[in-house]
């Protein structure tokens, strides 16, 4: 029986020539990741077990939750962190400076890429499948796991495969790909299981669209997601990644447990309402708002950025609306201020921030107060996600948050710039 492409990743790291789904493995792992808030639950897990870190160049420890520190606790978190790095001489940890939000900046740095076999501490770990490798989120205790041994235990999943025919048109992005998707399937799914994408619609996809899309498998329930390594993967490894690419391909007679296709030219600007992401619409009435989020680790890339400012250059955040954007790295804000997006945004009434997750997940840097609400490029929007629990979140990409920024309540790009 013919394997998926996550089977194949997973049973070259298990060292076995075959795995099926279902069967439970131990792998090797390439890195295993943590963030301020998971990481000093594995570290005292370890310090309780007596163990140490075993591979000091497979560990990343990314200070970006509530970072820059946002109070006392999130302070003596990231002390613990520090310090355990500095003891344990963890090669890469981030801190203020040197930080960015870790999905976005792992990548970034060539820490992650193709035929990689990875875990976080974060349930967004999945982003990576953007480079063709196996990522996925996992606990505190098993990362601890991970960091004393180098390895990790999986239960193989089984597979959906997702056919892109087309390409996506004008104001229309990943964002909306990956919401049209969750709202087509439900937050359960792919409970378990591997999205795998394929098909001609693939190449059309730039890689920030391809993370976008892979960062939010898990909203779908997913083990992780997936695309094919092409040209353009090649092109973002190159000079960055610092292992060798390896390509692994599904086999023709691969099982899924079913297929979607899916025409991208078809598609439309697409907007979960609240409390679930499944809950998408591509037309809605006057919905008026009170913030704008643009960043994370879903959306906080320089191609996203400049999609904002696309809308917001020449143009004002409506009087009654704050507009909060967050590169989602250090580079990312050079090359924004390089590009004068920054200038764009602050003329334009915006508040730019250091990279951090922030308002993401109710942090800080834009917490909502009682019934406001909030247009995200975020990738939750749960009751209380951001703030007060009558708050309301709306999922969106950052044409559409941008443009509702500008007219004060949920509006389109097109709409906007027409």
């Amino acid at each position: 029986m013919g394997m998926t492409m996550t089977q194949k990743i997973l049973a070259a790291h298990a060292g076995l020539p075959s795995v099926a789904a279902g069967q439970l493995i131990e792998a090797e792992l390439d890195l295993a990741l943590a963030n301020d808030i998971t990481a000093p639950v594995a570290i005292r897990e370890m310090e309780k077990a007596g163990g140490h870190v075993r591979y000091k160049d497979k560990v990343a420890l990314v200070m970006d939750h509530f970072t820059p520190n946002k109070d006392i606790k999130a302070a003596c978190q990231v002390k613990c962190t520090r310090a355990f790095a500095l003891r344990e001489g963890v090669e890469h940890f981030f801190d203020v400076g040197e930080m960015g939000i870790e999905h976005a900046l792992l990548p970034e740095q060539g820490l992650v890429g193709a035929g990689d076999c990875v875990i976080g501490a974060d349930s967004h770990t999945c982003t990576y499948g953007a480079l063709g490798a196996f990522s996925t989120g996992v606990g505190s205790t098993d990362l601890a796991a991970a960091m004393m041994t180098g390895k990790g235990w999986f239960k193989v999943p089984s597979a959906l495969r997702f056919v892109l025919r087309g390409a996506l048109p004008r104001f229309v992005t990943g964002k909306d790909l990956i919401l049209h998707i969750i709202g087509l399937i439900g937050v359960d799914g792919a409970l378990y299981k591997s999205m795998e994408f394929t098909g001609e619609g693939v190449a059309s996809l730039t890689m920030d669209d391809r993370f976008t899309v892979c960062n939010m498998a898990i909203e779908a329930g997913a083990k992780n997601g997936i695309f094919p390594v092409d040209e353009q993967t090649r092109a973002y490894l190159a000079g960055r990644f610092r292992r060798p690419v390896r390509v692994y391909e599904a086999d023709e007679d691969a099982v899924y447990e079913k297929t979607y296709t899916i025409d991208l030219s078809a598609l439309r600007p697409t907007v979960a309402f609240p409390h679930l992401p499944e809950n998408t619409h591509t037309s809605w009435e006057n919905i008026a708002i009170d913030q704008v989020v643009i960043g994370s680790c879903t959306n906080g890339r320089i191609s996203d950025l400049r999609q904002a400012a696309e809308v917001l250059a020449g143009r004002k955040v409506a009087k009654n609306v704050r507009c909060i954007i967050i590169p989602a790295t250090q580079e990312v804000y050079l090359q924004a201020m390089k590009e004068g997006l920054l200038e764009s945004f602050i003329r334009a009434g915006a508040v730019v921030s250091t990279p951090t997750c922030g308002p993401c997940l109710g942090g800080h840097m834009g917490i909502l107060a009682d019934n406001e609400r909030c247009v995200s490029t975020t990738n939750r929007n749960f009751v209380g996600r951001m703030g007060h629990i009558t708050s309301e979140i709306y999922l969106a990409s950052p044409y559409t948050a941008a443009a509702s920024a500008v007219a004060g309540r949920l509006a389109s790009a097109q709409e906007v710039l027409s």
